[in-house]
């Protein structure tokens, strides 16, 4: 298993920095922005917002007019059945539009709820749609960003029917890793997944006693510790074996778009 993405720390976002700063590093991990560019980005972003733990940022029906960027802390992508249980289907971290794709699709088919306390910022549609025109690169770039965004839907979709719960959470954790690593947030002291172990089992598809029960056994073979919202992968290449991950769906590499 390959790993072609390096360790950046940098300090949690705040509403003082520049709300692009993430999504900068992450689209640059993969292309170089001209300055224009990342101005471009910057005239996109309404003020940021603070956001609580539970708040739903999206409704499963609607019919968003901007979409938004995520700063800092998590949220995740849901769907609901009519008795009411619930699937996460991604989780989304700092530098992610959570839902870019509302640009084109008219009527949101799930819902987005904040994981964690999360610092947002909007991007209302018609700019989305000009910066298309104006910077057909960058333009590129966000689309190649959406097409990531799938990539994971169908990695998870996969490994929900063919691995057992250990190879799951393995996965969650080194792509999420990988995820943060991209944008200076994640480093060889580890880096913050204060999820519950109800958001773990909504990701898993398990219950919260089986995910205890999972991340026991990843702890007795030191593969990982996990304190306190605190994750620190302990053998990479052991646990990137056993979760047969390779970072290729990612697009951590740069090269021209």
């Amino acid at each position: 298993m390959s790993s072609n993405y390096t360790f950046r720390t940098e300090p949690w976002m705040t509403e003082c920095q520049d709300p692009t700063h993430a999504l900068v590093r992450k689209l640059e991990t993969r292309d170089r922005l001209t300055a224009e560019e990342r101005e471009a980005l910057k005239a996109l972003m309404e003020p940021v917002k603070v956001v609580h733990a539970g708040q739903m940022l999206v409704h499963p029906g609607d019919r968003p007019t901007s979409s938004t960027l995520l700063i800092g802390g998590f949220c995740a992508r849901f769907n609901l059945l009519n008795d009411g249980s619930r699937s996460f289907t991604q989780i989304s971290v700092a530098g992610d539009f959570i839902d870019l794709h509302s640009l084109l699709m008219a009527q949101m088919d799930h819902g987005i709820v904040a994981l964690t306390g999360c610092s947002i910022s909007k991007s209302p549609h018609d700019r989305l749609r000009a910066i298309t025109n104006q910077h057909p690169h960058l333009a590129r770039m966000l689309w190649l960003d959406t097409a990531i965004d799938a990539a994971i839907h169908r990695q998870w979709l996969h490994r929900m029917g063919t691995q057992d719960a250990v190879g799951r959470l393995a996965h969650l954790i080194c792509e999420t890793e990988a995820r943060l690593a991209a944008v200076g947030l994640a480093g060889p002291d580890g880096f913050d997944f204060p999820l519950t172990q109800i958001d773990l089992a909504d990701c898993l598809g398990m219950s919260a006693v089986h995910v205890n029960r999972t991340l026991m056994t990843l702890r007795r073979a030191r593969l990982v510790e996990w304190h306190g919202g605190r994750v620190r992968i302990v053998d990479h290449r052991q646990l990137f074996a056993l979760a047969e991950f390779d970072p290729v769906y990612l697009r951590l590499e740069r090269s021209p778009v």
